[in-house]
């Protein structure tokens, strides 16, 4: 079977596809996680009721209390607000 820029993929070739996009994600995650690491950046992670700090060398350390995740109901419209990603004065 040859590609071409035209060629379509079947609905079970696109369900195929997107059933793999779960641990697809969880691969990438997990290895920015360890590349940051070996890059000697600290990563925030939630770990339980909590915002952990975790170092190259293996420590971790409590940062602060995690909030509550908010619970959502199916077909409920969410109003996201904007977050400046600016430095903080």
């Amino acid at each position: 079977m040859t590609a071409s820029a035209n060629a379509s993929l079947s609905e079970q070739a696109i369900t195929h596809l997107e059933g793999q996009i779960p641990s697809v994600a969880e691969g990438a995650t997990r290895a920015a996680y360890v590349r940051a690491l070996a890059a000697g950046h600290t990563v925030l992670k939630v770990e339980g009721a909590y915002i952990v700090a975790s170092q190259a060398d293996g420590s971790t350390r409590v940062v602060g209390d995690a909030k509550p995740r908010r619970k959502v109901t199916v077909g409920a419209s969410l109003k996201v607000r904007r977050m400046d990603a600016g430095p903080s004065a």
